[in-house]
């Protein structure tokens, strides 16, 4: 494991180049970068050790990014900015550095990159590379304030001061790994405007009546297209005893705000009306649920005939209660009454506005010396590995310049 410790009683004043609060992904990131150029670096975190949610994430096994991430998988207010910062580090450039440390690692589908093994690798790896940074744990930030020659830190462990200081702790997602709105407060607290967060990349959520509709279903899963206006994702889709998960749903989450419609095809290049009305014509006397269950789970295509009242034989069933099923299925229109929120949500969307920082350093234009990485702004990845990436870059420019 990569060495980190956990000062002793800290002295009254303690001074550093740069201190980053957070020791997340980006946060680590960015202690490796600057440590590089010889800063130095102090990194504070509230939990009881580094890189908690890198630790959960890919199910152990860190989906650490994606060979096919762009500018395009990702949303934001303010959408060109992140380009700069995932130009100058790509995907392969964190591919050079898993391999540099040896770390077995696999591609699954869609390009995702998996650890053959733990997910901890990918944080011993960052420490490793950050060895010359101080990392103290299980320390809470109580006041952040600046003066002439930079930031002064205090926390329930001491006080520190430096002339940057890195704001990396991330949004509110999962509460239970200690994450926090306290990038939003301290972004407040220096004026700047922050983009509503709200969870994104989250199971989606049905009032009671949906619910009742979708009674039996838990568990059943297939591939399906989720559309919301032009944006459209297509992966596995899973009934819930609350609604709609599975990748693609997830990734609407992240587009969707209350009240919003998502149409669904559960049947991805099928279309049912012209299927059904081929069975009608070569097997009327099949009942319609028998002939939909060759293509649909067998509980869905019984759930789909009652909800449109064509639970009957295909000769006994007219054409227009057909189109009407077809129509069911190819583009299901749903209205979520909810989501899970941040309790199960992957990341946060929205955060500090990217109006208010420098695209090349993350630094905050109108506050020298302070900056702001990762999921802490308004940059949300789609799922599959981007939201690491972004973690990798916004950290790596920023270690860079701060």
């Amino acid at each position: 494991m990569g060495a980190w410790r956990s000062s002793s009683i800290p002295s009254p004043m303690q001074g550093f180049d740069i201190i980053i609060i957070g020791a997340g992904a980006a946060g680590l990131m960015c202690a490796a970068e600057a440590n590089k150029r010889g800063r130095r670096v102090l990194v504070l975190d509230r939990a009881a050790a580094p890189g908690q949610k890198i630790r959960i994430s890919g199910g152990g096994r860190a989906n650490f990014t994606n060979l096919y991430a762009s500018p395009a998988n990702y949303l934001s207010d303010n959408p060109r900015f992140c380009v700069s910062a995932l130009k100058r580090y790509t995907q392969h450039d964190f591919v050079a550095l898993v391999e540099k440390h040896a770390i077995a690692y696999h591609e699954r589908d869609h390009g995702q990159l998996f650890c053959d093994g733990s997910a901890q690798q990918i944080t011993d790896m960052l420490l490793d590379e950050a060895h010359g940074a101080r990392v103290q744990t299980a320390t809470d930030v109580t006041r952040v304030s600046r003066h002439e020659d930079g930031f002064t830190v205090e926390t329930d462990r001491g006080t520190f001061a430096a002339a940057a200081l890195v704001i990396a702790t991330g949004g509110p997602s999962i509460p239970k790994m200690g994450s926090s709105r306290f990038a939003y407060d301290i972004a407040r607290q220096f004026g700047l405007k922050v983009i509503d967060p709200r969870p994104g990349l989250v199971p989606l959520t049905f009032d009671a009546q949906t619910l009742s509709m979708l009674d039996g279903l838990a568990g059943v899963s297939l591939d399906a297209t989720a559309a919301l206006g032009k944006t459209r994702f297509t992966e596995a889709l899973l009934f819930t005893h609350r609604g709609l998960s599975g990748p693609v749903i997830l990734q609407i989450s992240s587009y969707w705000r209350h009240g919003d419609t998502i149409t669904v095809d559960l049947l991805l290049g099928v279309d049912v009306f012209a299927f059904l009305k081929e069975a009608k014509d070569s097997q009327p006397r099949k009942e319609v649920r028998t002939v939909l269950a060759q293509l649909l789970p067998k509980r869905l295509a019984q759930r789909m005939v009652e909800w449109t009242d064509s639970d009957s034989r295909l000769a006994e069933t007219s054409d227009k209660v057909l189109r009407r099923l077809a129509t069911h299925i190819n583009a299901w229109r749903v209205t979520p009454d909810g989501s899970e929120g941040e309790r199960t949500a992957e990341v946060t969307v929205g955060g500090v506005d990217t109006r208010e920082l420098s695209s090349k350093t993350m630094e905050v234009q109108s506050v020298p010396g302070l900056y702001f990485i990762g999921e802490a702004v308004d940059v949300t990845g789609h799922l599959g590995g981007f939201n690491f990436q972004w973690a990798w870059a916004s950290g790596y420019v920023c270690g860079q310049a701060a």
